[in-house]
């Protein structure tokens, strides 16, 4: 072998211990709204070895069995100890003790070009795990996806095909670098990774708590667009509309309004709702805020306190 293969053969050799292959069968209507179960195949990582795993959240969302097949041949029954839809992440607790773990990259010194190589269990083919490899195509990539929008992923060529999710991303030396966590349709060489650093400290709290915790502003509201702004006449052509105000929070107590139009926090701009979750992540619940709008086309200030998102760890399961 060259020094290029036994490299690449090396760090795989390190972390296939830990990959793990998840079977699951979740319950879905057809048509005729006649219930199925459906089974589906993904993949995941031990990150502890006490039986915690990492997995995507698509990968067991709705799932009424989970089986998770280890790389010594041992099958165990598996539990969802907690769910972050928002950052498409999941842990996975089984009752075995004395697991293997992969390293993990100590920190997030990433560059492009350098070599990625996605572990998993593409369609659930026997023989065990799988390995494609490729480099970091850029970071800090941000997509959306059908439950939520992301951000600071990493973009890589490796291919990730059916079933990788939630298997790991590797560097060189056989560190872990990301959870393999999207693949966008129709696309040619493009599959994405979730940073492993964030993706353990929200396993931490998964752990520790069953949630996350996040602060939360008690509206929902969607972009302004064209057509939004041409039907209402409206003054603006960024910003976010207010759909709906929940009755009692902290945001109807502060005069929030359906219709009215955020467009500043915190003397910020808010072009979309991406731009308010990028914003509402970096503040702790119980912190105040201050808030422009527009109310028709009169500005308005109001402040308001950030509040505890509900859970987000049993969204209904696409039918």
């Amino acid at each position: 072998m060259t020094d290029f293969d036994e490299m690449v053969t090396g760090a795989v050799e390190k972390v296939i211990p830990s990959v793990v292959n998840i079977s699951e069968v979740k319950l879905m209507k057809d048509a005729h709204l006649h219930v199925h179960p459906v089974p589906g195949v993904g993949s995941g990582f031990i990150i502890n070895k006490e039986g915690f795993i990492l997995t995507n959240a698509h990968v067991v969302l709705g799932s009424q069995e989970i089986k998770v097949a280890l790389d010594d041949g041992r099958i165990f029954q598996g539990e969802i100890r907690g769910l972050d839809t928002m950052k498409d992440l999941a842990v996975i607790k089984i009752q075995a003790t004395d697991l293997p773990v992969a390293q993990i990259a100590k920190n997030n010194d990433l560059k492009i070009g350098q070599m990625a190589i996605a572990i998993g269990s593409p369609l659930g083919l026997v023989g065990g795990p799988t390995v494609t490899a490729g480099v970091i195509s850029a970071l800090n990539r941000s997509i959306q996806t059908e439950v939520t929008f992301m951000e600071g992923l990493i973009q890589t060529d490796a291919a990730i095909n059916p079933g990788n999710s939630g298997g790991p991303l590797i560097n060189s030396k056989g560190e872990l670098i990301g959870v393999n966590s999207a693949i966008i349709p129709f696309a040619q060489g493009i599959g994405f990774a979730i940073p492993i650093q964030s993706a353990i400290e929200i396993a931490d709290q998964l752990i520790k708590h069953g949630e996350i915790v996040r602060p939360w502003i008690s509206f929902n509201a969607v972009d302004v667009n064209p057509k939004l702004v041409a039907y209402y006449d409206l003054p603006t052509t960024k910003g976010v509309v207010i759909t709906d105000v929940v009755k009692g929070t902290e945001a109807d107590k502060s005069g929030i309004e359906i219709a009215d139009i955020l467009i500043r926090m915190d003397e910020i701009e808010i072009n979309n709702v991406r731009d308010l979750i990028k914003l509402l992540s970096k503040h702790k619940i119980g912190d105040k805020v201050t808030m422009e709008f527009y109310r028709g086309h009169e500005k308005v200030t109001l402040k308001t306190v950030l509040e505890k998102a509900p859970s987000m760890q049993h969204p209904p399961a696409p039918l």
